[in-house]
C-alpha cells in the first residue's frame, strides 16, 4: 500500500519581520485562494488548505530583517488562483492589502504566451505567482 501523501508539499513556513503585517497581508491572499487559519500563536499564524499549510513565524532565532528574494534561498510561491477572472481580480484588489503588482508592462503573460498568471509582491519582498486554470496548466 502507497502513502498518496508521499512527495506532497507539507508546509512552508516563512520568518517575517512583521508579524501583524504579515498576518494581515498573507491571510488576505491565502484567504482569497480557500486556505483556513490552522494555527495561531503569539510568534506565528498558519494556513492549511488541504494537508499542505503555509506559516509566518516572527521568530527569535530570526536573523536580520529583510527577505530578498534575488538571493538564493526562495524566490517566490505560485498558486493555482482558478480561472483568468480570478486572477485579475486578486491582483487588482492586491495593492489594497499590502501586494504591489509585479512585471505590469507584461500582465497577463509575463510567464510567457500560453501562461496566464499575476505576480505579486508583498511589504516584505515576497513573490506570489497567481497562476490561471487553462487547457495546458493542470
Amino acid at each position: 500500500m502507497t502513502d498518496a501523501r508521499v512527495g506532497v508539499l507539507h508546509h512552508v513556513e516563512l520568518w517575517v519581520p512583521d508579524l501583524d503585517r504579515a498576518v494581515a497581508e498573507w491571510g488576505w491572499l491565502l484567504g482569497r485562494l480557500g486556505h483556513e487559519v490552522f494555527q495561531d500563536w503569539p510568534g506565528g499564524r498558519s494556513w492549511r488548505l488541504g494537508s499542505t499549510y503555509l506559516v509566518v513565524e516572527r521568530s527569535p532565532d530570526q536573523l536580520g530583517e529583510a527577505h530578498e528574494r534575488c538571493r538564493p534561498g526562495l524566490n517566490h510561491l505560485a498558486f493555482h488562483a482558478g480561472e483568468r477572472a480570478a486572477v485579475d481580480a486578486l491582483v487588482g484588489a492586491g495593492p489594497a492589502h499590502g501586494w504591489a503588482p509585479m512585471f505590469a508592462e507584461r500582465y497577463p503573460w509575463a510567464g510567457g504566451p500560453e501562461h496566464y498568471a499575476g505576480y505579486l509582491e508583498n511589504s516584505d519582498g515576497f513573490e506570489v505567482e497567481l497562476v490561471a486554470r487553462s487547457a495546458g496548466n493542470s
